[in-house]
């Protein structure tokens, strides 16, 4: 079956639910939590999930022998990371203040990062579509991530764990084996699934918790630093060339789109101007809209990367063959100096 979002409407009424709480919002404290979850964790409903690449979520059955590993597996290690880290000093820093050091850990709000928030708006809002997981129909292969959901009478709200899974911890069935009294024999199952054991996300009411920086870039594609850089330059892009978009602004079209926020990072947007650019996308053959006041166009995604691969210098035309290019990666012969670019940021 296709994978699919979830539904317009039902988002938006999801994203009007997330600008209610937004009004309401609360710092959570990881702290209490992780002393109101100890004498209760053994009775925790845990429900475990699957997600692909494109943030589609499944259902999964588990077996009560397999339920009574979970809460080892999944809860313990966070709680012992909290609770002896409260006695030793440990802080929460938000995530978008600084780079990860001893005794502290990051959080950033969940409205930050929008492919979770895509995430979790399966569960909130379109439980009642959500596929069980078949191997035939969806393929281990394409999973990208386990989703927890954790609940109990007492908690006024559920509380998330995400984990990656890389694909050395899924097998299919066809192509392992088995170790048994000393020898190998065939797997009978259809696959087989390894959660790592380490702590890596953990979402509480609005915020993530972030134990390990490097799996909130690889599962949401949300790079802070990288996105602080992308915001300044397309305020400087903002002011330097006349825009006409129908999102709220230009940072909203680049949010969660990690490719276009890695380019942004050395790009210059001073190092031209509108009627050169206008030139060049002429010369070689790109299209650019303008409305009657002059202003680039900007409808969709399509739009705005073209945009940005012009004022990237990432289209040329071969004075060799006439062929024209797009160009995926460069190096130039004399790179900028790096004060310089710092500058342009700040």
């Amino acid at each position: 079956m296709e994978d699919v979002q979830p539904e317009t409407t039902e988002r938006t009424n999801a994203e009007k639910a997330e600008i209610r709480a937004e009004e309401n919002y609360e710092t959570s404290d990881v702290f209490l939590w992780a002393n109101n979850l100890v004498p209760i964790k053994e009775e925790l409903r845990i429900e475990i999930f699957l997600f692909n690449k494109n943030y589609v979520v499944y259902k999964t059955n588990v077996s009560k022998d397999l339920r009574k590993t979970l809460e080892p597996l999944l809860i313990d290690n966070l709680l012992e990371y909290v609770l002896t880290g409260a006695e030793e000093g440990l802080i929460v820093r938000e995530f978008e203040e600084g780079e990860a050091e001893g005794k502290v850990l990051q959080r950033t709000r969940l409205k930050n990062v929008d492919s979770a928030r895509v995430l979790l708006s399966w569960l909130k809002t379109q439980e009642h579509e959500i596929e069980s997981f078949v191997e035939e129909e969806h393929d281990f292969k394409r999973i990208k991530g386990v989703l927890v959901r954790c609940s109990h009478p007492e908690l006024k709200k559920p509380f998330y764990i995400i984990k990656s899974l890389p694909g050395s911890s899924l097998m299919k069935g066809s192509t392992a084996w088995l170790m048994k009294d000393g020898r190998f024999v065939p797997f009978d199952a259809d696959g087989s699934l390894q959660i790592p054991a380490d702590n890596q996300l953990l979402v509480l009411d609005q915020d993530i918790y972030v134990f390990n920086p490097a799996k909130l870039e690889s599962l949401f594609g949300y790079n802070a630093k990288k996105y602080g850089i992308a915001i300044a330059k397309m305020k400087m892009i903002g002011e330097t060339y006349k825009l006409s978009y129908q999102e709220e602004s230009l940072e909203a079209m680049v949010k969660g789109k990690k490719a276009l926020v890695n380019k942004l990072q050395k790009l210059d947007p001073t190092i031209t101007n509108q009627e050169k650019l206008l030139e060049h996308a002429d010369d070689i053959g790109i299209e650019l809209m303008l409305d009657d006041n002059g202003a680039i166009i900007l409808m969709d995604d399509k739009d705005l990367n073209k945009f940005v691969n012009l004022l990237n210098d990432d289209y040329m035309e071969s004075p060799l063959t006439g062929l024209r290019y797009e160009i995926k990666s460069k190096k130039l012969i004399k790179e900028p100096d790096e004060e310089e670019l710092l500058k342009q940021v700040l």
